[in-house]
């Protein structure tokens, strides 16, 4: 299957906060990683074959250092966001944009 550019905007809860944070910007690199009350929140783009996929590999990584770590993400690519919680899919939804959001309010 062939690899694609997927958006993360993600909320994680965490037991260990440096710990976490310090693997989160050796993860993702490239993403805006900001420090919240529960943990952290994060945004970044990575490239893989599924949304699946890279929030199986995310949470394994953030499991390896915190075993109570919490993951809510959302991933976005091709006009489709998918959301998990952990390991589990929340559902499919077409992706927002400034032009819906826009619709929507007016």
């Amino acid at each position: 299957m062939d690899e694609r550019p997927f958006t993360l905007a993600a909320r994680i809860r965490t037991t260990d906060p440096a710990a976490l944070g310090a693997a989160l910007t050796t993860l993702l690199p490239h993403g805006v990683v900001t420090c919240t009350a529960e943990g952290w929140r994060v945004e970044a783009v990575l490239e893989g074959a599924s949304a699946r996929d890279l929030n199986r590999m995310l949470l394994s990584a953030l499991w390896r250092i915190d075993r109570r770590a919490t993951l809510h993400a959302a991933w976005t690519s091709a006009g489709t966001t998918e959301h998990f919680f952990d390991y589990t899919a929340r559902g499919t939804r077409p992706a927002q944009t400034p032009e819906t959001n826009r619709e929507v309010n007016h």
